[in-house]
This record gives structure tokens, C-alpha cells and sequence, in this order.
């Protein structure tokens, strides 16, 4: 059977990624997968019938090895999932440590920086031209929850990265977007429901949704035909606090 496509999905083994990458399997594309922790990507690829690549995303050497490998296996690529990320400690800005600040935009902005370039090449090089780019933002790219200065920063920045991306991938064929998600339930959102610290100082537990609901949208994102893009898409809990924050 001819795949719909190939496809990375970056930080692959967990959350939404793994339910993303499940999602593409199902939609027909041929799934490719990474994380940092080799044994979990080669029983989770073995278990899904994903091919499994060990990469740590903050290392550029690590991500070009990833994508050699992918060209050797797939011959193209025409979707990436930008979407290995982390989150950060709760710290008011004067409290944040260099070192965690340095942690966050190596994970959080190097890492889909290298991730994007080598994508983007590939997609440049190879023929028929083109592929899309779909970078994982957040809510926190547009407004900041508290004692999150470094996150905030590092998915703002990611904005701004998904516009040249999308701008100079126009000459290639290259379409780029950015999904910006708010309140997935997943295993990394489980503390809302006993309480997230909101702008007044108060903790609320916060509503979540189901993250089959991002995989829909990635999977619309990366149906379209390249003469169309989603530039920005904002998913979300409907009661979440967001619209209205603060």
C-alpha cells in the first residue's frame, strides 16, 4: 500500500507526540518517531509499527545523524511534527537559574531550530520538492502563565520561527504552520485537575480536553495539499482560563 506520506514526529515517546504519531499511522502515512531514550523508542516503534530513531534534539550532530538516516530509510520526507519540548520548574523571574533558563531554549527553541533546518533542506533537495513543517507552540506563545518566564520566552520565539520558516519556504514548495494547544490531557497536564497557579495567586484546578482532538487537527494540518496552510491553529479546553486571563 502506497503511505499517504512520510512523516517525523519529534519527541515521539510520550504525550501528544505518541498519540500523534498513532494518529498519522492510522490516517495511512508511514511514521517515523524519536526521542532521546532508545529502549522506549524501539518498543514503542516494534509495538506500532513506527521506525524508531534515538536522537537527542538539543545535540545539531544528533539531529543531522536522525535525518541521514531518515533519507536512507524513507528516500523523502513530507511532514515533520515539531514537537519535542519541556517545561520548566515554577520560578518567579528573579528566581530562575541560568542554567534552567539555558536548558529551556536549548530543548525548547535549538532543539526544533535544527530539527526545522534539516527538515527544510531535505524538503528543498529532494523531488518532487516540498513537504510541511507543523511546529508544536502553546498557549504560552501568545500569553505567559506565571512563574514561567523561560517557557513563555522559548514558545514566543517559536512563533516567530514558524513565519520565517513559512515565508522562506515559500521558494521550495515548503509550507510551515504551528499548532498552539491549550490543556491536552495528557500525562504531562495530569497536576491541573489538583490545581495550577493562576495570575491573581491563587491555585485552580484547570479543565483539560482529550488529546484525540490535536490529533484531528495535525491530521487536517498535514492532509491539505501544499497549494494550502493552516498558519496558526489554537486548540484548547473551552473553560480553560486563557481567553479572559488574569
Amino acid at each position: 500500500m502506497t503511505p499517504a506520506g512520510y512523516a517525523l514526529v519529534t519527541g515521539g515517546t510520550s504525550g501528544i507526540g505518541l498519540a500523534t504519531a498513532r494518529g498519522l499511522s492510522d490516517a495511512g502515512w508511514r511514521v517515523a518517531i524519536c526521542g532521546r531514550r532508545g529502549d522506549l523508542v524501539e518498543n514503542l516503534s516494534a509495538t506500532h509499527g513506527f521506525v524508531g530513531l534515538t536522537c537527542d534534539v538539543t545535540d545539531a550532530e544528533s539531529v543531522a545523524v536522525m535525518f541521514a538516516s531518515l533519507k536512507a530509510t524513507f528516500g523523502r520526507l513530507d511532514l515533520v511534527f515539531n514537537n519535542a519540548g519541556r517545561f520548566a520548574p515554577a520560578r518567579s523571574f528573579g528566581d530562575i537559574e541560568v542554567d534552567t533558563w539555558r536548558e529551556m531554549v536549548d530543548t525548547n527553541l535549538n532543539g526544533a531550530f535544527y530539527v526545522a533546518r534539516e527538515a527544510f533542506r531535505m524538503m528543498r533537495d529532494q523531488q518532487p520538492q516540498g513537504g510541511r513543517i507543523i511546529n508544536n507552540g502553546s498557549i504560552s506563545a501568545y500569553v505567559p502563565r506565571p512563574q514561567a518566564a523561560s517557557y513563555t520566552a522559548t514558545k514566543h520565539a517559536i512563533t516567530g520561527l514558524t513565519k520565517a520558516i513559512s515565508l522562506d519556504g515559500r521558494a521550495h514548495n515548503i509550507a510551515c504552520g504551528q499548532i498552539d494547544i491549550g490543556n491536552a490531557a495528557t500525562d504531562m497536564t495530569s497536576h491541573m485537575n489538583a490545581g495550577s497557579l493562576q495570575a491573581n495567586g491563587t491555585l485552580a484546578p484547570e479543565p483539560t480536553f482529550d488529546v484525540a482532538h490535536v490529533v484531528d487537527a495535525v491530521r487536517y494540518m498535514a492532509g491539505l495539499p501544499l497549494s494550502a496552510n493552516v498558519q496558526f491553529m489554537t486548540v484548547m479546553a473551552t473553560t480553560m482560563p486563557y481567553i479572559g486571563r488574569g
